[in-house]
């Protein structure tokens, strides 16, 4: 579009970015059964087919359960109490697993898919600035979720992209996806290309939004993608950012995080992505500086909207407050300056 603002230039002008109890579930007989036969072993995996069929149910029947839910991964307990039924935290500068639970369950991942959505974007080092429009093609289907991006918005890819990462919107990432070089088709297989790349060898994308239950992943695949996507300065803000506004025809539209966290304060995030669908929980992958360490925190199929933050919560005061930490960090400092 001729004279078309840059998106730095759209970034300032037009939106302000600022970086600045455990769910009692009654199972049905078929539920039980289900739960029953599946065994919590690591790298579990449940096909679509057999979680649909467990889905068949009675008036009586209580909600939809996950993957992990149905694996039996929160029957067990761990020393924090995390309501999530996998949870990965690991130093990034050493590699060191300071906490650990079911990280090898290979589960839906939700839209933490879209973190790998922004990285093959970035990688083409397409323009920022090109303007796109969403299509009738670019509405959920799959789960039938609602969007603000009505069928015709134009937006630049820049836009799209900080929306996606920001406020998990779920047209825009299907737009960066569908409207790359070679289509969608080149676009998922760059994704499971880029995964095998980095090692994610638990990993498998089907889409770019994340709404599709056969996008899944492992707890330690997944720290390999944060730590990368942490490396690029864009994906850090975007991810970040509090809030944006778009203006979308004669309607300016106001975005927010969809991590509460990047609000708080007393947190130092350097990136982050939550995502949900009733497959995969609740989930949250985050860098964040800790007691002086920069960890990857990664926590999947959680029970409650606000418990994957809570186990944010509870493995940050955690390492606050276990002298260990601190005292392998001065040790570890004083080995590499040798």
């Amino acid at each position: 579009m001729l004279g078309a603002p840059t998106y730095s230039q759209a970034a300032s002008s037009r939106a302000k970015v600022v970086k600045t109890k455990k769910v009692t579930v009654a199972k049905s007989a078929r539920h039980a059964m289900v739960v029953k036969s599946a065994k919590a072993k690591p790298g579990i995996k449940l096909s679509r087919t057999d979680y649909r069929k467990s889905m068949v149910r009675s008036p009586q029947a209580a909600p939809r359960l996950s993957y992990g839910q149905l694996a039996g991964l929160h029957l067990g307990d761990d020393a924090l109490n995390l309501k999530s039924s996998v949870a990965l935290v690991v130093d990034q500068d050493t590699s060191e697993v300071l906490f650990s639970k079911n990280d090898k369950a290979v589960l839906p991942i939700a839209s933490l898919t879209k973190l790998m959505t922004g990285v093959v974007i970035r990688d083409a080092n397409l323009s920022l600035d090109e303007m796109l429009t969403v299509s009738q093609d670019d509405v959920d289907t799959e789960k039938g979720s609602s969007s603000r991006l009505r069928v015709g918005s134009v937006l630049s890819r820049g836009e799209l992209l900080h929306l996606a990462l920001m406020s998990s919107e779920n047209r825009a990432a299907h737009a960066l996806g569908r409207t790359y070089p070679g289509g969608m088709a080149a676009f998922t297989a760059l994704m499971n290309a880029k995964a095998r790349a980095l090692g994610m060898v638990d990993t498998r994308y089907v889409e770019p939004t994340g709404l599709s239950s056969a996008n899944q992943s492992s707890a330690r695949d997944l720290v390999k993608l944060v730590d990368f996507a942490h490396r690029d300065p864009l994906l850090r803000e975007l991810t970040t950012s509090t809030g944006y506004q778009v203006e979308v025809g004669a309607r300016t539209l106001q975005y927010n995080n969809t991590n509460r966290l990047v609000k708080n304060p007393t947190w130092d995030i350097g990136l982050q992505k939550t995502g949900y669908i009733s497959e995969a929980g609740q989930c949250l992958v985050m860098q964040a500086q800790v007691a002086g360490r920069k960890l990857i925190m990664v926590f999947l199929d959680s029970a409650g909207k606000l418990s994957r933050l809570g186990d944010a919560e509870r493995v940050r005061s955690w390492i606050e407050s276990t002298p260990s930490h601190t005292n392998a960090l001065i040790e570890t400092r004083a080995l590499m300056s040798r």
